[in-house]
């Protein structure tokens, strides 16, 4: 089953998208991520919209594939004056999830909001695929399980 989610984020901003369920036995994974801007071909902006297992302690446009809570990451840009339009969208497909999701917006030029559009596939978890998947998360993020 594939859940949709979209939103509209003002630059610096983090919202949480409510995954969790009480048993934690729905999983989740990355199967489509669109972003745009708000106004686009009207300023001159670039953003990364990226999404996290946990929330962020600051929102910035740094973007590191080490980091094991980063599940996807779009990349827009927009020119007015210059007529260009661009975007890349990176998600980590095999990454499958039972917890929450933050997804943040930073401008690396001008302060233009941005869309998203996400489509999730939901999957039923076994008692012990639910419970490794949450051990993960607490072991790689102690303030997971405060």
């Amino acid at each position: 089953m594939i859940k949709t989610f979209r939103g509209k984020l003002e630059d610096s901003e983090q919202e949480k998208i409510r995954l969790s369920t009480k048993n934690g036995k729905i999983g989740y994974q990355f199967k489509k991520l669109v972003i745009i801007g708000n106004t686009p071909g009207d300023a001159t902006s670039e953003g990364v919209v990226k999404f996290f297992k946990v929330e962020q302690s600051t929102v910035d446009a740094l973007v590191d594939f080490s980091d094991h809570n980063l599940l996807a990451v779009g990349y827009w840009e927009d020119g007015s004056t210059a007529g260009y339009t661009g975007t890349l969208n990176i998600m980590f497909e095999k990454e499958i999830f039972n917890q929450d999701i933050y997804v943040t917006l930073k401008n690396t030029e001008g302060s233009v909001a941005m869309n998203y559009y996400i489509e999730l596939e939901a999957m039923p978890l076994t008692d012990n695929a639910a419970a490794v998947s949450t051990l993960r998360d607490i072991r790689l993020n102690p303030q997971v399980g405060a």
